[in-house]
């Protein structure tokens, strides 16, 4: 073997290890632009601040698995499970309101900052999630 194709093989080598180190630069870059301009309660919605108007112009996205789904959600939910919303992100539309609840929160709000940090700015969390809603929403059909 020449040097030539030694040298080329090399780098190949080290290019192939640049870019996962590069995409995690960016990912992390994109996640500290987007956590540096936020606004504390930017990216939630409590139960208490959904009332009739709030219900009828948002959509729900359940992000549980679908057998809980299935037990149990609030009305006109659609499922896509919180590790789901990046490859379904065709089904969250743009143009409304659209809020992402689990069991109590937690599970949906890291779906919601992945969203968020995608650049959908009219997505958020329920915070207490299902339970919550169940508990204090302002208004149930």
């Amino acid at each position: 073997m020449t040097l030539t194709p030694l040298l080329a093989a090399a780098l190949v080598a080290l290019g192939l290890q640049a870019a996962p180190a590069a995409a995690q630069e960016a990912a992390i870059e994109a996640m500290q632009d987007y956590l540096m301009f936020q606004d504390y309660e930017s990216g939630i919605i409590l139960p208490r601040q959904i009332d009739r108007t709030v219900f009828d112009a948002a959509l729900f996205v359940d992000t549980r698995s679908a057998d809980q789904f299935a037990a149990g959600t609030i009305p006109g939910a659609i499922n896509i499970e919180w590790r789901q919303v990046l490859d379904r992100l065709d089904e969250i539309p743009e143009d409304r309101m659209t809020i992402l609840f689990c069991n109590t929160g937690s599970l949906s709000a890291q779906a919601t900052f992945a969203l968020r940090v995608a650049g959908r700015s009219n997505v958020v969390v329920l915070q207490s999630g299902f339970a919550g809603w169940q508990q204090d929403a302002a208004w149930k059909p």
